[in-house]
């Protein structure tokens, strides 16, 4: 019933707004978010999305939507995080570097999961442009709410609009009829478990963390997926760890964290300096009845 209250009246422009929200959110991204699976790896992936928050960062500067005291130490633990982040999506993308193969034979096997990936480049390539996009879309979704309010309708429309947007996508990629083909093995058991869980759940539990903790205190729990990815994919499916992906995911993540600790400073420093100005308003306040009443007792 909120929502409904909430939600403004679709126009032209407002539809139009949301289509390129969805291009760039949902359709776009995750399209080129599994092509790079493709030519690289999970790791290397989960690794790269970590940059998300550093890219996000810089655009917002660009656009002059964040300001950064570069002479507070919270302002360089910003502006260094983001460039530590990015030498190590530029380690990761370069330098390959040798194979760890998995010591015995995964329970579950991928085919393809060992071959060597030529065209490591191209992946790295598009696991960038995805988390480009992804912060693109970040920086939109916040003037997009103010426009329409309702987070729960505005979801459902970007999911819809997406999943048109990938049908196009896909018929004009895709033209072999067994492409199309999903059946009942693992294909469709990984939609099921992505539709449920990623989309549902993930989703779920993060807005209700954002709710009681705040945004800051969600993020820093992302590179937990970098590792738990890396766990799985080198035990479970047998996939190999190369040392460029090992080397480049910890130099991101300390410069997420990094990142993390300079916005987290930054908001305690705005926070208390909004406690300061209710403060001095209250004391005017206090000062102006307290001037009034002696003028009233004077007279």
């Amino acid at each position: 019933m909120r929502s409904m209250k909430l939600r403004p009246k679709m126009t032209w422009m407002l539809f139009l707004e949301i289509f390129v929200l969805s291009l760039l959110g949902v359709s776009l991204t995750l399209n080129m978010y599994f092509a790079s699976l493709k030519y690289t790896s999970p790791t290397f992936v989960t690794s790269v999305v970590n940059t998300i928050a550093s890219i996000t960062f810089v655009i917002a500067i660009v656009l002059r939507m964040e300001i950064v005291d570069v002479k507070s130490a919270r302002g360089l633990a910003k502006i260094a995080g983001t460039v530590v982040s990015f030498a190590g999506v530029t380690t990761m993308t370069l330098y390959k570097g040798a194979a760890f193969a998995s010591p015995w034979n995964a329970p579950i096997h991928i085919q393809g999961s060992n071959a060597v990936h030529d065209s490591w480049l191209k992946g790295s390539f598009l696991a960038v442009a995805s988390c480009l996009c992804w912060s693109i879309w970040y920086i939109l979704q916040a003037s997009s709410v103010k426009r329409y309010p309702a987070e729960l309708s505005l979801t459902a429309w970007m999911a819809t609009i997406g999943g048109i947007q990938s049908v196009a996508f896909t018929l004009f990629l895709q033209h072999k009829k067994e492409d199309w083909l999903i059946g009942f093995g693992l294909k469709f058991w990984c939609i099921i478990y992505s539709g449920i869980t990623c989309s549902g759940f993930t989703v779920f539990a993060q807005l209700w963390c954002t709710e009681k903790k705040g945004p800051v205190f969600v993020t820093m729990f992302n590179p937990l997926s970098t590792i738990m990815v890396a766990i799985l994919a080198y035990f479970i499916f047998g996939e190999n760890l190369y040392v460029g992906s090992i080397i480049g995911g910890v130099v991101v993540i300390a410069g997420l964290y990094m990142l993390l600790w300079g916005k987290e400073k930054n908001q305690e420093y705005n926070a208390s300096g909004e406690e300061q100005v209710a403060d001095l308003d209250c004391e005017k306040q206090q000062a102006k009845i307290t001037g009034a009443s002696s003028a009233k007792n004077g007279s």
